[in-house]
């Protein structure tokens, strides 16, 4: 059974592409802040691991223990992030380094430790879950765009770098759907999102789980370094 790293499990999509894959037949370590749902703790194939991600000094310890405990991992699912909506003009300083930090710090150096064993091993998948914003922008997620964008132009150079020993990197990039990210936006926001969608709706988060699940897959080996965008067509 290969083994799968996912983070941002307690979250509406990080929780999503866990099932997919448990439903897939990976062993799933999902890492969150708090602890995870009943449900995924409660499968016998999920391991639930409590990690703070702005701990990066600690991340090459974590990625030792689950080698040791589990194996070779197989695959990583960068899925953890911070979506702050505010304006560049008044976010404190402390916030935008938040932001930096774990949505595109930590995910490198999870990608950096994981992928030495991969390296090895050679075969492996990276997935960074970026957002449809990287490329299209948004009023109020200035600093979330950069660190997305930035998540872009890191996968392109990783799947250059390792792409020879078997391994891919890719990017799943998801519009506008019903999750924590999208609580804060007014109703009215929403409408204007759905009109301008040519699917006339948001997508799901079953849908960008599937996304996941098929990057991770032997059917596509093929592919690396691109960035697969699921938003029901609504930056095309």
């Amino acid at each position: 059974m290969k083994t799968v790293i996912v983070t941002g499990t307690t979250g509406a999509l990080g929780s999503g592409i866990a099932r997919e894959l448990l439903n897939s037949n990976y062993r799933v370590i999902g890492l969150a802040r708090r602890l995870n749902d009943e449900d995924l703790i409660l499968h016998p194939n999920f391991v639930g691991l409590q990690y703070d991600l702005a701990n990066i000094s600690g991340i090459p310890a974590l990625i030792g223990e689950i080698t040791l405990g589990f194996g070779p991992i197989y695959g990583l699912v960068n899925n953890a992030a911070l979506g702050l909506d505010s304006v560049l003009a008044t976010m404190h300083a402390k916030q935008i380094q938040e932001l930096l930090l774990i949505n595109l710090n930590a995910p490198i150096e999870l990608a950096k430790h994981s992928v030495r064993g991969m390296l090895v091993a050679r075969e492996g998948r990276i997935i960074n879950v970026s957002s449809v914003v990287a490329q299209t922008g948004y009023k109020g997620l200035s600093v979330y765009a950069a660190t997305k964008a930035g998540l872009e132009g890191f996968t392109k150079s990783l799947a250059r770098e390792v792409g020879k020993r078997g391994i891919t990197v890719n990017n799943v990039a998801p519009g506008f759907m019903p999750s924590e990210m999208t609580v804060g936006l007014a109703e009215v926001q929403m409408d204007q999102i759905r009109r301008r969608t040519p699917l006339g709706r948001l997508v799901s988060t079953q849908e960008v789980s599937n996304a996941v699940s098929f990057l991770l897959s032997d059917k596509a080996s093929g592919i690396t370094g691109i960035t697969l965008t699921v938003d029901g067509g609504a930056s095309c």
